[in-house]
């Protein structure tokens, strides 16, 4: 029931993971904007079936503990998530595995789903959006500044970071992120969605303050046979 902690050499870059049990199902789980496997998953490392479940918690690159380098968000960030999550669950030696991804790390495991059908075995996304609207833009724009967030959401990231790099590295995603709407359709990754071959389980809050809920719906209306 322990839980390792280590870093691996994936695409030129040292990411950090956690890993913990020892089950034949092997579950990736994918952090939102600016977080880590340990301030989004620190209940799942801990409370998972760890006999049927091996239970892996990434940092992507410039979040958590895979710094160096720093976040950037070119217009391809999602995608080159998922190739380096993909990679490193490759690297780590698992042959199939599923994804739970929340938030961004919802539309980066979407993105994997897609783009790897043969490794993914099963899909679960919350809270997670395939395009951005100018009223997403809107939403994004208010959490800007990370000095008016409330102190718990702010102050696990907060000590994680230092308050520098966290308040840069947010401006940085809402203009990395805001970038998708000036596209005629807002596009990330609606075009990938019937390509998602595996099961899919689609989870989203009624309070969602980030993500209006009819991202989810649209997810679930293209995903053929998603829940």
């Amino acid at each position: 029931t322990s839980i390792t902690s280590a870093k691996i050499l994936v695409n030129g870059v040292h990411l950090h993971y956690q890993q913990t049990g020892g089950g034949s199902h092997a579950v990736l789980l994918l952090p939102g904007m600016l977080g880590s496997g340990q301030t989004d998953f620190g209940p799942q490392l801990k409370s998972m079936n760890k006999q049927r479940f091996t239970i892996v918690a990434w940092d992507p690159r410039g979040y958590g503990q895979s710094i160096p380098p720093s976040r950037d968000f070119p217009p391809d960030f999602f995608e080159r998530d998922a190739k380096d999550a993909v990679d490193l669950m490759q690297a780590l030696k698992f042959k199939k595995f599923s994804l739970l991804g929340w938030s961004d790390g919802g539309i980066t495991a979407l993105i994997a789903a897609a783009k790897y059908p043969t490794l993914i075995h099963k899909l679960v996304v919350w809270g997670a959006n395939a395009s951005v609207t100018q009223e997403d833009v809107r939403i994004y724009n208010g959490i800007r500044d990370v000095s008016k967030w409330s102190e718990k959401v702010r102050k696990p990231l907060e000590e994680m970071y230092g308050h520098k790099y966290f308040a840069k590295t947010c401006e940085a995603w809402v203009d990395g992120i805001s970038r998708f709407a000036e596209k005629s359709d807002g596009n990330i990754c609606q075009q990938l969605l019937p390509d998602i071959k595996c099961p899919t389980f689609i989870i989203h809050g009624e309070k969602d303050h980030l993500v209006p809920q009819a991202h989810a719906e649209y997810i679930h209306k293209h995903i053929k046979g998603s829940r």
